[in-house]
């Protein structure tokens, strides 16, 4: 029988894994993943490369740069550099295949920089230039003032993974901002296709709300929004603007689920990755999420394009008194903040090690 990632896959939903670390590389896991679970990508974040470096799997690669004297944030990006250009040349195969649809790896610019526009755009391009890589994306928070940045970026040609969003609202306004860099492209006589993927985060609605809800509700929240986004997506798809991009040889920013580890453990482990098979989107999942989905996942269908019962749904939740739009706003500016907290530890911890291993 069919490994329930290789249906998933086979009904035009990429998967891409929400981890990547030094280990995984050299030890053969990930490139298991592309092989037997049918991985075409992965995202990275903050948290992530905090917990592999306290681990003491990144303990030899900071010695060696100790004497260099950098700074926490440049040894960070060397470090992340050198394991997503690994990971990157993995998908690459992937990724021509594709026709570059697929295959790529993510690398996020400083949190700290999240309310910046200008020097969010700078490092956006200075990491571009590091990486050197046809298949990375450079993430870029969909905060009001990340939007700009989005914009310029998609107009200078660079690749983007859109972060941080949780509602309709803020995917269509970061996917807006998308379009406006391509046909800045295509005003000035530049190739427009830039390829471009907007993270909409799942589960983190159901965890804001668990305790504020009636049980019929718990769990169902996350679902609803995406039902809701799902919808928006398939409309300004099927838009007379994205048609008339798409002929001047645009192609369209697909649209990512993140944060779709269950949290609740009295929940499926494979609730959000059942409920948001959809072709033409991306899936992204942490490893135990991924093992568990290959496991005992199924495929009960596929989301409705007009967002089936999200609207019916959303309303419930507004008579058990939950605001979604300003519980969206409070989600992405929770997640910003989130973000810099992990920053700032990952960059201490940084120092810590490189401290520590100089003295030894």
């Amino acid at each position: 029988m069919t490994n329930p990632t290789k249906r998933l896959h086979d009904l035009g939903q990429s998967l891409w894994l929400d981890n990547i670390t030094r280990e995984m590389l050299q030890d053969g896991t990930l490139r298991n993943y592309i092989k037997e679970l049918s991985v075409t990508g992965l995202t990275s974040n903050p948290s992530i490369f905090d917990n592999a470096i306290k681990s003491g799997a990144y303990d030899d690669a900071i010695h060696a740069r100790t004497p260099d004297g950098l700074a926490s944030e440049e040894l960070f990006f060397q470090l992340a550099g050198e394991d997503l250009s690994q990971a990157a040349d993995l998908f690459r195969p992937i990724h021509r295949e594709t026709n570059h649809l697929d295959g790529w790896a993510s690398l996020e610019v400083s949190p700290l920089l999240a309310h910046d526009t200008r020097r969010t755009c700078e490092q956006v391009k200075s990491l571009h230039r590091q990486m050197d890589r046809p298949n990375v994306f450079i993430k870029i928070p969909g905060t009001p003032e990340g939007l700009p940045a989005i914009e310029e970026a998609t107009f200078s040609g660079i690749p983007i993974n859109v972060t941080l969003l949780f509602s309709s609202e803020q995917y269509v306004a970061a996917a807006q901002a998308y379009q406006r860099g391509i046909e800045r492209r295509i005003e000035k006589g530049l190739d427009p296709d830039v390829v471009s993927v907007a993270s909409v985060f799942i589960s983190r609605w159901d965890k804001a709300v668990q305790d504020k809800v009636p049980a019929e509700l718990r769990n169902r929240l996350g679902i609803a929004i995406a039902g809701r986004t799902y919808r928006a997506y398939r409309e300004l798809l099927d838009s007379h603007h994205s048609e008339c991009l798409a002929s001047a040889g645009a192609r369209h920013q697909r649209l990512l689920w993140a944060s779709t580890g269950t949290k609740d453990p009295g929940a499926s482990d494979v609730l959000y990755i059942e409920a948001l098979a959809a072709p033409d989107t991306i899936n992204t999942m942490p490893d135990a999420t991924l093992l568990a989905f290959a496991d005992h996942g199924e495929i009960r269908g596929v989301m409705a394009e007009d967002g089936g019962d999200a609207e019916a749904l959303l309303a419930e939740f507004g008579r058990a008194g939950i605001d979604v739009a300003s519980l969206a706003d409070q989600l992405q500016r929770e997640g910003a903040e989130a973000f810099v907290k992990s920053w700032n530890e990952l960059l201490e911890r940084i120092a810590a090690k490189s401290e520590a291993l100089a003295a030894s």
